[in-house]
């Protein structure tokens, strides 16, 4: 089996389980300033799909693809802790706001930058939004086949993939050919741990806009200049070749009207026994409520 080339879809998502008040700004984008910040879960379960497959292929390199601000470059070091070859930051202030279609364009435009590809690997989707769209999105625009939900590789041949695919009711087997994109679901293994020796290798890579900040220490900008591998790229629109009006807010049709933290309270609480009374009346204030029915 040859060598495979994978680009990992990667994002940096708000911890949602720490939403504030000041969580969205007016003009109705997260509050990404606010926000403590974490790998989304599902983009580390594609992580780790990959490295399975560069363990069971010898050559095989994975290289994580992530747009965000600045920051979001920890997206890129973590990947290297965990067994990346490569990671590429996708970064300039005119993709922000972006939706899933200006998102998916945005990527698209990475990956056709950092073509050929074999494979796209991508959680199903971020907590931030929930939509499972940007994948299937990058797929279309690269005009490629999808298998979506997928939570295990049972097989890799020359010419196409075989997986399994997790639905609500039991499981599909499906294959498709070269070059191909898919999102894993959270049902398939987590994330190996980092590993020691390669975070002391790659924990001083910064991108140039990391860089270029004031507090850096002068020992990170020496130690990019000697070891070439520590430099993370980053793109901007100019980079990317991207129509301006088909990025962040500009080419985003869609706008979040509000975000909400909901926090359940002692007196919203109903404890229910097994008996068929309790269950019975839950039913029927579900309905009630249109919950349910």
């Amino acid at each position: 089996m040859r060598p495979l080339k994978i680009i990992v879809l990667a994002k940096q998502v708000p911890d949602t389980r720490h939403v504030g008040p000041d969580a969205m700004k007016p003009d109705g984008t997260v509050n990404r300033v606010k926000l403590s910040t974490v790998f989304n879960p599902d983009d580390l379960h594609a992580l780790e799909l990959a490295l399975n497959i560069k363990d069971r292929i010898p050559g095989t390199e994975v290289t994580i693809l992530t747009m965000g601000p600045p920051k979001a470059a920890d997206i890129i070091r973590e990947g290297y802790y965990r067994g990346a070859d490569k990671g590429v930051m996708i970064s300039d202030r005119r993709f922000g706001g972006a939706d899933t279609l200006a998102t998916s364009y945005t990527l698209m435009k990475g990956i056709e930058k950092l073509a050929p590809y074999d494979l796209i690997l991508g959680g199903r989707q971020a907590i931030d939004g929930d939509t499972a769209q940007v994948g299937p999105q990058c797929a279309e625009k690269l005009n490629i086949p999808q298998v979506t939900y997928v939570e295990e590789i049972l097989e890799l041949k020359d010419t196409e993939i075989i997986a399994k695919r997790r639905l609500e009711k039991g499981t599909e087997t499906v294959s498709s050919p070269y070059p191909c994109l898919i999102t894993v679901h959270g049902s398939s293994p987590e994330c190996r741990r980092r590993q020691a020796k390669k975070v002391m290798k790659f924990k001083y890579a910064r991108t140039k806009t990391e860089l270029s900040s004031r507090s850096i220490d002068e020992l990170f900008i020496r130690l990019n200049k000697e070891k070439t591998y520590l430099n993370i790229p980053e793109w901007n629109v100019e980079d990317l070749n991207a129509d301006t009006t088909r990025i962040g807010l500009a080419g985003s049709p869609t706008k979040v009207k509000s975000i909400n933290s909901i926090v359940l309270t002692a007196n919203e609480t109903k404890h229910l026994t097994d008996s068929d009374t309790d269950i019975e009346g839950m039913i029927k204030e579900l309905i009630i409520h249109h919950t349910i029915g």
